[in-house]
């Protein structure tokens, strides 16, 4: 059995970016030599998450609108109050990002047979940055033979 273990890097923009993340974790795929196993990717970060989904510009747009309506970055939250907590004084009012990332989740299974990561024909694997803009890594394994 083949344990391949990698991070991928990428820099997000302002506010809530989604980010296909599906050709990198190809090409750890393709360097792992793993043919047929499964792999896992986990979001190093508090404030982003990932999922599986169409990348369609105008369903990101819905993505983008229907979180700030579920979770108003303007809405008071204990977190934001950063004169009352141990941290930088430039630390972020982000307890927005937190709770839509506790919400959505962090990692990701996915099957690989044949050495093609197993998604539907309109799925992508996608990152979402819930506080950008920041640079952020995405930890990829990989298990099979």
């Amino acid at each position: 059995m083949i344990i391949h273990n990698q991070t991928i890097e990428l820099e997000t923009v302002k506010g809530i970016s989604l980010n296909n993340i599906s050709d990198q974790v190809c090409d750890v795929i393709a360097t792992s030599k793993v043919q047929n196993g499964v792999l896992t990717v986990n979001s190093m970060h508090t404030t982003t998450a990932l999922c599986i989904n169409e990348f369609e510009s105008r369903l990101l747009d819905d993505v983008r609108l229907f979180f700030h309506d579920l979770v108003p970055p303007q809405n008071k939250y204990l977190h934001n109050d950063i004169h009352l907590r141990d941290c930088p004084q430039d630390e972020p009012e982000n307890a927005h990002a937190h709770l839509l990332s506790m919400l959505l989740g962090n990692s990701e299974s996915i099957i690989i047979c044949d050495g093609v990561m197993q998604l539907g024909r309109w799925q992508s694997l996608i990152m979402l940055d819930l506080d950008g803009p920041r640079k952020r890594c995405v930890g990829v394994q990989i298990m099979g033979e």
